[in-house]
């Protein structure tokens, strides 16, 4: 089974937060539903900005460790590596200008995995 790791933040990108997840869709729909999750932002860390697919859970874990260890600098440098507009790669609503039309999650979701891979 795959996991993800994946990094969200808020509107204003003062708040960068590191996950581990089996299922990346409930995870991005969850923060965009709870709202005031993180007590020390008072925007909503809802955007999914940066993320990896790996294959095995221990993977994973080892990375999920070694991102939460680095500095804002390098998870900036990371995601602007794979995402340099800093778009939200979640489950976008309709009225959301981030994301052409006719572009899915999971389309999203397969152009960035596989320019994470290469």
């Amino acid at each position: 089974m795959n996991s993800y790791i994946y990094i969200l933040t808020d509107s204003n990108r003062n708040c960068l937060h590191v996950g581990l997840t089996d299922d990346l869709e409930k995870a991005a729909k969850t923060y965009r539903e709870l709202t005031g999750l993180f007590f020390d932002s008072p925007s909503s860390v809802s955007r999914l900005v940066y993320h990896e697919v790996l294959l095995n859970g221990e993977q994973a874990l080892r990375r999920f460790k070694e991102l939460s260890q680095y500095t804002r600098m390098q998870k900036e440098r990371l995601i602007r590596r794979h995402n340099p507009n800093w778009l939200d790669l979640g489950i976008a609503s309709p009225r959301s200008s981030t994301v052409p039309p006719g572009l899915s999650y999971r389309g999203r979701l397969a152009a960035v995995t596989s320019r994470a891979q290469s």
